[in-house]
């Protein structure tokens, strides 16, 4: 039987699982998987539930089950577990988290397709080439930045692509495109947010000597770095650390961090409740 994922984000109260449960035993479905949380602080409830059922299309269970979201005040989500995101990378010059997206996308512990990498630098065009991957070059200036913007979402529509992934795209990326792909668009953070900003973060934490370096996954926002977080991670470091050091110690969170919250946002295991995340393992 076919496998489906199922989302469901709505005011919290009583019977939201035993209404969605019913529903899905009325269809002949089996649940493989659940996972559920009720936020007290905005009352809202989130669930994940993987199920089998001998129905094909996705959007014949959606139907099954839309009336009885709808009395739940809920937004759900249905679609086949091998129906895959499609994802645009985005990349400058440096290529430790594209090559980890590469490199888990080919073992298949990845479950997305990526159809196309864009970049604002050619550096990395024979990268993507060699994994069969369509490479767009399209670089930015001041002048050119709406237009380069505008050729990212043809490119977006033209490939169907479902999110958007920075994977250390050295641009800030407008207010209007925030806006436009908002909770679509993962950014890695060199730095554990709170943290240093602007250029050299680590030679920045180097010389305030920090015990602690590390990298966050977020959403992308028009508030610059402080999009709702997706994942993070730290390493302990110590003073005979140098900032050449913490930077290779700093890349391997990165790639680390960022291919947890794509994985994650691409399994439907990420729930936006404002500037908050709610992230199922």
């Amino acid at each position: 039987m076919p496998t489906h994922v199922l989302t469901l984000q709505c005011p919290d109260r009583p019977g939201i699982v035993a209404s969605i449960s019913e529903g899905l035993l009325l269809l002949g479905a089996n649940i493989v998987e659940n996972a559920q949380f009720g936020d007290e602080a905005t009352s809202t409830f989130c669930m994940r539930t993987r199920f089998e059922a001998p129905v094909e299309q996705a959007q014949e269970v959606h139907s099954e089950l839309a009336p009885r979201a709808e009395a739940l005040g809920a937004d759900i989500s249905i679609r086949r577990e091998d129906d895959r995101r499609r994802a645009l990378i985005m990349v400058s010059t440096y290529d430790h988290c594209l090559l980890d997206l590469f490199y888990r996308w080919g073992t298949g512990e990845l479950s997305v397709d990526i159809p196309v990498v864009v970049s604002n630098h050619t550096d990395l065009q024979s990268t993507v080439c060699h994994h069969g991957v369509a490479f767009e070059h399209v670089p930015v200036t001041a002048a050119t930045k709406p237009a380069a913007e505008q050729r990212l979402l043809d490119l977006v529509l033209r490939h169907d692509i479902d999110f958007v992934v920075l994977a250390r795209y050295m641009q800030v990326l407008s207010q209007s495109l925030c806006r436009e792909l908002a909770g679509r668009v993962i950014n890695i953070h060199h730095s554990f947010l709170p943290g240093f900003k602007g250029a050299k973060p680590y030679h920045q934490a180097w010389r305030r000597g920090v015990k602690l370096i590390g990298a966050t996954a977020h959403y992308v926002t028009d508030d610059l770095d402080e999009g709702p977080i997706i994942d993070q991670d730290v390493a302990r470091v110590t003073h005979s650390h140098s900032s050449e050091q913490l930077t290779i110690i700093g890349r391997d969170i990165e790639r680390v961090v960022l291919s947890r919250a794509v994985k994650a946002h691409a399994e439907g295991r990420v729930f936006l409740l404002g500037d908050r995340t709610v992230v199922f393992s």
